[in-house]
């Protein structure tokens, strides 16, 4: 029987986990490529032979997803698999559209073999858009996890953008884990909060042995999604963090609106700085179509280390580099302080931008007079860098998790503003945690 042609869109993500866990030894289907989008320089490469199992020894090509009408079309292309995620509905039918159009399926997966089983429980942390507040979420329940006296590990949602072979299984511990796996500024963001903390930090490219190796550390996985992407694993308890600024988005966004439908609780944040109408359209649309879920308002208050650096001075504010890109933001934390602490001005960096930094800001015109923390590359380190010296400023106001100064070498002071979510009212995460977990928590 011949095997069915099938192409996987996606960002170096839910694409290679889809094929790993359901394509790679079926001999059903034939995956002639993987296209990428989102993510800067991940296409032009192959899922190498070592992760691709015995049905493709000589790889799979990585291509441009502009390419995929002609693929479609060259390789006769049957099905195509959408496979990433923080993308609207309409242009998740746009692209579907495309597909139809030149003769092929268009097919979302949702079934229970991409989704892994545990030995240990999983509590997954997830999201409607890109920027809601995965991460704060995520360090709260670790917290809660090892004050109760529980070994816990945080499995981070893949962000392999380097030597495939190399970044199969990945173990941050330390900041030198950091350094040794030439991390992206990215993976820096979502790693170095909780390694800081103590944390240890699992990673990479195939999940399955990923879980298998945390799991002989942890008494209790957290699963720290990303994008708005679904979890890879199954979990006792999904929460799913959604943000009043964007408010009817978790029910517009792609595969924000599934995660909303599967919650058992939906946190909706940073209600400090939110519209208290936007705030009540997202606590309806959730009723709406999840009445089972359980709600929780918070708040994820900014702190900064030295005020004073900011009143009166010209900022540069940097934020976190996919809350403004896909995640379709125009402010963040850094734009927060740099107001609530007296900055004179915030700083157009737009004529200073250099190389891809540059493209950023004509490719995302919304993001205006901010500066993404963009860095997926050595290269595109070093222009960041250069964008943030040649510009006017007297301080730099960095919303970005990372400490950039482990990462370039700035010519201008840098006050770094750090969040953490505080839940109003009742229930809390912690008692939330206690009930799921049982004896297991509340004995420890």
């Amino acid at each position: 029987m011949s095997r069915s042609r099938v192409v996987i869109m996606g960002a170096a993500g839910r694409d290679f986990h889809n094929f790993n866990t359901y394509f790679r030894d079926n001999e059903a289907y034939e995956v002639v490529a993987f296209t990428a989008t989102q993510i800067p320089n991940i296409e032009d490469r192959k899922y190498p032979p070592e992760l691709a199992g015995r049905l493709y020894p000589d790889g799979i090509p990585i291509l441009s997803e502009d390419e995929l009408p002609d693929l479609i079309r060259r390789m006769g292309v049957e099905q195509v698999i959408f496979a990433y995620s923080d993308i609207s509905h309409l242009e998740v039918m746009h692209k579907a559209s495309l597909v139809l159009a030149n003769a092929a399926d268009f097919r979302l997966m949702g079934n229970p073999r991409i989704t892994l089983e545990s030995a240990v429980p999983v509590i997954s942390v997830c999201a409607v858009r890109t920027g809601s507040g995965k991460s704060q979420t995520t360090r709260k329940i670790c917290d809660i996890l090892r004050r109760r006296g529980l070994s816990v590990v945080a499995i981070r949602h893949p962000m392999p953008y380097g030597d495939l072979r190399k970044q199969a299984v990945q173990r941050f511990a330390t900041h030198e884990d950091m350094d040794r796996q030439e991390c992206t500024i990215e993976e820096r963001e979502e790693y170095e909060p909780l390694i800081d903390k103590g944390i240890v930090v699992y990673a990479g490219v195939d999940y399955e042995r990923i879980l298998r190796e945390a799991e002989k550390e942890a008494e209790v996985i957290v699963w720290d999604g990303g994008n708005n992407d679904l979890p890879f694993y199954k979990s006792i308890l999904h929460i799913v963090v959604a943000d009043p600024h964007r408010a009817g988005h978790e029910l517009t966004y792609h595969p924000g609106e599934t995660n909303v439908r599967l919650a058992d609780v939906v946190i909706v944040n940073k209600i400090q700085t939110a519209d208290r109408q936007d705030i009540l359209k997202v606590r309806e649309n959730v009723k709406t179509v999840n009445p089972r879920a359980i709600v929780i308002e918070a708040a994820s208050p900014i702190s900064v280390e030295d005020p004073a650096m900011i009143k009166g001075k010209k900022v540069l504010v940097v934020e976190d580099g996919p809350t403004l890109t896909h995640g379709g933001m125009d402010y963040g934390a850094g734009t927060i302080a740099a107001e609530d602490y007296g900055a004179a001005e915030i700083i157009d960096p737009r004529p200073f931008a250099v190389g891809s930094i540059a493209e950023i800001f004509r490719k995302y015109p919304h993001i205006g007079k901010l500066l993404p923390a963009m860095g997926y590359g050595m290269e595109q380190v070093i222009e960041l860098e250069e964008t943030i010296n040649k510009s006017d400023c007297d301080v730099v106001v960095s919303g970005t998790p990372v400490n950039l100064q482990r990462v370039i070498e700035v010519n201008k002071p840098i006050v770094r503003v750090r969040y953490e979510l505080c839940e109003i009212g009742h229930p809390t995460l912690e008692e939330l945690l206690m009930e799921k977990l049982g004896p297991r928590l509340a004995t420890s």
